[in-house]
């Protein structure tokens, strides 16, 4: 069974401006890698539909919603907080963004293919429940958790978060929610600064601090994740996918390499394939070293689909 490889062109289309780090230059960066490599040759391509409105309710409060809607600028680029902003294209571009990832479950689900990566931009996991920040508008991963949930009749979701700042975002929209398990490493104490203190049952978070490399983020993963996720026994896995904590990406102080992201990767295939099915959606977050993106991605992909 393939892997699906979704993203949509509008994803390119969304601009933040000259010089900001999270540019669509990121998309193009994974493609190019992808295509050098021969790997995307042998994955099931697929444009991401647009999200519905039923779809982003179910982890998003109606009035931010529309209020993501009306501030749309007919031109140029609108500031909605200190380091997020859209252009005409943003909207739409997030609608799809979370429509990859609706439509990677589906296609998991049916069967069509083993797992998914959606190359989607904006990101999402810093999305609250009424809140854009961090880049992020729609909580993509978040709304395909609650897709799961509520479309396809599953139990325990579980979502695998290794961007190096914490998914505050999907923390608050599951916080209460125990169908959904998040795991989370991150850098701390650093943006968002919060996370390193309120977990709970099925928010395991592990903070890391600055300067930690591969050795760190693997006990991390071995010693809290995984006993988690055994105890859980997830029944479909999503992986916020962030590769910002690379050491070469000077957004952050992490010091993983591609070795730390395909090992972390296996593992949580392992699970996958223990209780749900080897169900997996993989869904871009951060990762702004566009060389180091582009491996850390190939890195990835190459455990997903297993070629």
């Amino acid at each position: 069974m393939q892997t699906a490889y979704i993203s949509h062109p509008l994803c390119l289309k969304h601009d933040m401006g000259t010089h900001h780090p999270e540019c669509p230059a990121r998309i193009h960066a994974i493609e190019d890698r992808l295509i050098a490599s021969g790997l995307l040759d042998y994955l099931q391509r697929h444009d991401a539909p647009e999200a519905t409105r039923e779809q982003l309710l179910r982890v998003h409060e109606a009035g931010y919603i529309d209020s993501i809607q009306s501030a749309v600028p007919q031109h140029g680029i609108v500031q909605i907080d200190g380091d997020t902003a859209m252009n005409p294209f943003s909207y739409q571009a997030a609608l799809r963004a979370a429509g990859a990832v609706v439509e990677g479950v589906d296609l998991v689900m049916a069967g069509k293919v083993e797992n998914a990566f959606c190359n989607i931009r904006p990101p999402g996991h810093h999305a609250e429940r009424a809140r854009a920040m961090g880049f992020c508008l729609f909580n993509n991963v978040a709304v395909g958790a609650a897709h799961a949930l509520a479309q396809h009749g599953l139990r325990r979701v579980a979502i695998a978060d290794f961007d190096v700042h914490h998914g505050n975002g999907t923390e608050n929209i599951f916080y209460a929610e125990p169908r959904v398990m998040l795991c989370s490493t991150f850098q701390h104490p650093f943006y968002p600064y919060c996370g390193a203190e309120s977990g709970n049952d099925h928010i395991i978070n592990v903070p890391l601090a600055a300067g930690s490399g591969g050795e760190a983020f693997r006990v991390a993963v071995t010693q809290q994740w995984l006993p988690a996720l055994e105890r859980f026994q997830p029944e479909f896995l999503l992986i916020s996918a962030g590769f910002d904590a690379h050491r070469d990406d000077d957004m952050a102080m992490l010091g993983l390499v591609e070795a730390d992201y395909a090992w972390v990767t296996e593992e949580l295939k392992r699970v996958a394939a223990k209780y749900a099915h080897g169900r997996i959606v993989s869904v871009l977050e951060g990762g702004y070293e566009l060389p180091a993106l582009g491996r850390s991605v190939f890195a990835h992909l190459k455990v997903l689909s297993g070629l």
